[in-house]
């Protein structure tokens, strides 16, 4: 794993998406590794750079933060120019608005991801990384999950990203476009959404004795932040995983409820789990169960996580009580 880092040394990187989640963990990694980072941050009235702003001042000094928006070709092609690889986190990410809002979806993540691919096309970009999602497969027809697993668009979030996902594969195909595809299961960690299954039981478990969900027994492969990190970069740096999907995930499954569990065991006081089956989804769109299969990405990169549940959750739980204006207590409901 220290090889794929040492990779990254002095080379121009774009990262799309860079204030999310994700992305600003994947921005400090490739900071850390030495990397010429560009993070684009979509642009807002506010000057907003999301989660770039809580970024250690050292690290930022190094970056170059450009505000813009991939539904805008110009926009992209002037981000892409110049940088040897681009990492395209961005993505409209949150499965129940899918459902209010499905165009959008298709705007940024289908739009967007064809204006990435055009502008590396056009700058011969040596590698292209196209960021994927677990919920492609949809639930679980065998466990673990590999690649070749079908896809199944059970929200208009999974359709646009299997769309997506298809479009990397077409370039590559058609055009030799230079393109891993990088299929996460369920990231958690420090900067994460609120509405997210972590941060919602930690929020409520920190705010009260109570911890509201929906079904308890749906189940999840969940890597922690830097983990998947540094997938990203292994994925990169790989000349084998040119044209190909690759997974990240720890190859365990937990279901809602013991996670919640776990949770509470680390706050040491009583705290009652309450699972109701009332649905953000509709029935038909539920993801029962998903869990990687990550031979793949372990025999061609030498990736494997190093955080377990357990000390993630730590983790998770410290960041989330040292910053009290992230908490926002609510349901988490599959």
């Amino acid at each position: 794993m220290a090889e794929a880092a040492r990779a990254w040394s002095s080379r121009r990187v774009l990262v799309t998406g860079a204030g999310g989640f994700i992305g600003s963990h994947l921005v400090e990694a490739l900071a850390a590794a030495g990397a010429r980072v560009r993070a684009l941050v979509r642009y807002n009235g506010r000057g907003d750079p999301g989660h770039l702003a809580v970024l250690d001042a050292g690290v930022l000094a190094g970056v170059e933060t450009v505000a813009g928006d991939v539904t805008d070709e110009r926009c992209v092609r002037e981000a892409v120019d110049g940088c040897e690889a681009v990492f395209h986190l961005a993505a409209l990410i949150g499965i129940p608005y899918s459902y209010r809002a499905p165009r959008s979806y298709v705007e940024v993540n289908v739009r967007g991801t064809l204006n990435v691919l055009e502008a590396c096309r056009e700058a011969r970009t040596e590698r292209l990384i196209q960021t994927s999602t677990s919920e492609v497969y949809g639930t679980a027809r065998s466990i673990p999950m590999d690649e070749a697993h079908p896809l199944t668009g059970q929200s208009p979030y999974a359709a646009s990203k299997i769309a997506a996902d298809k479009l990397a594969e077409a370039y590559h195909l058609s055009f030799g476009l230079p393109v891993a595809v990088v299929r996460p299961f369920n990231t958690y960690g420090p900067r994460q959404s609120a509405r997210a299954v972590v941060p919602t039981i930690i929020s409520q478990a920190l705010a009260g004795a109570e911890v509201r969900l929906g079904r308890l027994d749906t189940t999840r492969d969940l890597c922690y932040v830097t983990d998947t990190c540094a997938g990203f970069l292994a994925v990169g740096a790989a000349d084998r995983a040119v044209g190909q999907v690759l997974n990240l995930g720890t190859g365990v499954e937990v279901s809602v409820g013991d996670l919640a569990r776990r949770v509470l065991a680390r706050l040491g006081r009583p705290i009652q789990v309450v699972g109701e089956d009332r649905r953000l989804r509709p029935a038909a769109s539920e993801v029962e169960r998903l869990c990687s299969d990550n031979r793949r990405v372990r025999e061609w990169t030498g990736w494997s996580p190093r955080v377990g549940l357990d000390e993630g959750l730590e983790r998770t739980i410290a960041w989330f009580a040292a910053h009290p204006e992230r908490q926002a207590p609510g349901e988490y409901r599959v």
